[in-house]
């Protein structure tokens, strides 16, 4: 096991620049996700660490050495992939044996790793089979086994679950945190999937067009976004966002069409009278029924999913769109006007120029 450290790393390709001095530290058995959509370098990112792509300026360190120029076998590292890349005509004992065969590892000693790594991910009785006689979610268990008996110091998931379906996903989410708990390996995640990085991590790097946006454990990359990106990219539906106007002494934020919401922190006041961006996420809304709000929304359409109802509309009289997660049934009718109240701590505030998190709102109560 061992601490990875990026200091500053960058990669172009040509004059093009695609990572930009990212910077991060994971300890020893952390588990870090890189999170992002497609293109904003998160895989780069990981290949460069594996040794399968040359770093352009800056260091990376496993275990306290410098490895920039060390080749992928020297780094002690396994890599998971997207495709599970197994030997078709090996049965699974051979395709997690063969890292060790070709290290002349002695046989007594493949055997005992084998079948640990077996008993460990519920493989032992599809030893002798080929990878076409299993399942999605069974292959990918040969291609973790075939890393695991490596024993190696970091471990790299590049996208591992996404070509299961979506059950075999969540017992896969599942099985991978138990198996890290149990190893304690540091391990480093790709994925675009904000569940898996929510269930899966505990740091989150947040990456957008090859910068690191964030850095922090999940929740607090949730509750306390530090820029427009992250609060827009984690949650689902959703962050809503709202062009606002603080008002003079910086004692109220002014929605579209009226409404407005009371601020509590006295650091907002540098911004009166300035429009900001207010985002509020659609699970932090609740409805007064008795008609008193400091929101109101104009409802277009309902989706009922059981467990939860989205709700869709308008702000008061405008265009504003709105999405608004309620726990549990409910029934509106179209055209139907609710009163919505939020608690002053779940509102988020953002520099329009630079996009940056602004304010330091934390009152409970409900305004």
């Amino acid at each position: 096991m061992a601490e990875v450290t990026l200091k500053n790393i960058y990669k172009s390709y040509g004059k093009t620049e695609v990572i930009h001095g990212v910077s991060c530290e994971i300890a020893d058995g952390e588990f870090v996700v890189l999170l992002g959509p497609s293109g904003c370098g998160k895989s780069t990112i990981l290949r460069m660490i594996a040794g399968l792509e040359k770093i352009t300026a800056g260091e990376i360190e496993i275990g306290g050495k410098v490895v920039n120029d060390l080749e992928p076998m020297d780094r002690d590292i396994a890599m998971v992939f997207q495709n599970y890349a197994l030997y078709p005509h090996m049965s699974v004992y051979k395709n997690m044996a063969y890292g060790l065969k070709i290290r002349r590892m002695p046989k007594d000693e493949i055997e005992k790793r084998v079948q640990e790594a077996a008993n460990m991910l519920g493989l032992s009785g599809l030893l002798a089979r080929k990878p076409r006689e299993l399942s999605g979610g069974q292959r990918q268990r040969v291609a973790m086994g075939r890393c695991i008996v490596r024993e190696p110091q970091v471990f790299l998931f590049d996208e591992p679950l996404s070509n299961l379906d979506a059950k075999l996903r969540v017992q896969m989410r599942l099985e991978l945190r138990n198996l890290h708990e149990k190893m304690g390996i540091t391990s480093i995640y790709v994925t675009h999937d904000q569940v898996e990085a929510m269930t899966l991590g505990d740091k989150l790097v947040i990456l957008n067009n090859g910068y690191a946006e964030q850095i922090g454990s999940p929740l607090e990359v949730y509750e306390r976004p530090s820029t427009l990106f992250v609060a827009g990219f984690i949650g689902s539906p959703a962050m809503n966002f709202f062009r606002a106007q603080v008002s003079s002494g910086g004692k109220h934020v002014e929605l579209p069409g009226g409404d407005s919401l009371p601020l509590l922190d006295p650091g907002i006041s540098e911004y009166s009278g300035q429009e900001i961006v207010l985002g509020i996420r659609p699970e932090h809304f609740r409805v007064n029924e008795d008609g008193a709000g400091t929101l109101h929304l104009r409802v277009s359409h309902v989706e009922t999913l059981g467990a939860d109802t989205l709700v869709y509309g308008y702000l008061g009289k405008t265009e504003t769109f709105v999405t608004v997660r309620l726990a549990d049934i409910h029934h509106f009718k179209k055209d139907a006007v609710l009163s919505l109240l939020v608690a002053a701590k779940k509102l988020h505030l953002f520099d329009k120029q630079s996009e940056r998190r602004i304010g330091n709102t934390k009152d409970d109560d409900v305004l």
